[in-house]
């Protein structure tokens, strides 16, 4: 899905407006670009299509949030039109502007679906929006209103992240709650998605729907993620930036033993390759931070400034 322009220009407001206020901006531009006020004419209809999809992120809680963090690339990244579109329903809200309740994008696409499936007998169709084409499908009654999938955020430590693990969870379904185990896969970061097949609601013809699993990858205390590298910092005392020792650091492994160089400087970086994000190639990286006492003690500052008019 290409990046396209800013949600919030799309509809006039600012980011930091209310849900109400995008509302009213929503029917204003709705009202402004429908179909029905401006016949063939398809940059309206283009416009209609992307201020729909700007209010079908907007208007939903999680989606701004998830759209204020990452941005519009970040966001597309991680939300596939159907994602965006899942559960979006303004039929009411188009009644009463005087348009009629119907689908909104059947007012726009009606008429381009594909051709009735199946034999002689014809079966009484329903069109629904595939993001890109129509497709048709049996009606059963609510099962075709009602978005079966169900959607889960799962907060997970930060090194079940790394080395993987297997979670059990209890989800809320229409039956009552169901515990689901779910497997985390080594390496993965914070919203990327985890699909769980039939573990969805179950709909009045048999059908069930799936789980989306989004992952929160917690913090650490100690290591930081950047891409596939962690990062960490290890203090040293001055004499031992001057002359140069050996450290022992933390590492994914296990403590390690690491040389600094004689002289080296505050902020300078470590490199331990292989012991970042296992199985990414990534390495982890050591920051060197020297640290300077506030308070010296009275034999400290003799031999500071003994050294001071040594010339150090």
């Amino acid at each position: 899905m290409a990046v396209n322009q800013d949600y919030y220009e799309l509809l006039g407001v600012s980011k930091t407006v209310s849900a109400e206020d995008i509302k009213k901006a929503y029917r204003k531009m709705a009202l402004k670009y429908h179909p029905d006020r401006n016949p063939g004419n398809k940059e309206a209809e283009e416009k209609f299509k992307k201020i729909n999809e700007a209010y079908a992120v907007l208007s939903d809680p999680e989606k701004r949030k998830q759209f204020d963090q990452f941005g519009m690339g970040g966001f597309q990244q991680r939300y596939s039109e159907e994602d965006i579109f899942r559960g979006f329903n303004v039929g009411d809200l188009f009644k009463d502007l005087g348009f009629g309740g119907g689908d909104i994008f059947s007012m726009i696409f009606g008429g381009r679906g594909a051709p009735p499936r199946g034999g002689g007998r014809q079966q009484k169709q329903q069109q629904s929006w595939d993001f890109g084409d129509y497709i048709t499908h049996e009606q059963h009654g609510a099962d075709a209103a009602r978005d079966l999938d169900l959607r889960y955020e799962l907060e997970i430590p930060f090194m079940d992240s790394i080395h993987g693990a297997e979670k059990r969870v209890s989800l809320a379904t229409q039956t009552g709650t169901e515990e689901v185990n779910v497997k985390i896969p080594k390496g993965i970061t914070t919203g990327k998605k985890l699909r769980l097949k039939g573990k969805g609601n179950i709909g009045r013809s048999g059908q069930r729907g799936d789980l989306y699993i989004t992952i929160k990858v917690g913090e650490h205390p100690v290591f930081k993620r950047i891409g596939d590298d962690l990062h960490v910092t290890q203090e040293v005392k001055v004499t031992d930036a001057l002359l140069g020792t050996v450290i022992e650091v933390p590492s994914i492994a296990g403590p390690k033993r690491v040389t600094i160089p004689p002289g080296v400087k505050s902020h300078s970086k470590v490199r331990l390759k292989g012991l970042g994000v296992p199985d990414q190639n990534g390495d982890e990286y050591v920051e060197v931070i020297i640290d300077i006492p506030k308070k010296l003690t009275e034999k400290q500052r003799m031999l500071l400034e003994e050294l001071r008019k040594e010339g150090l």
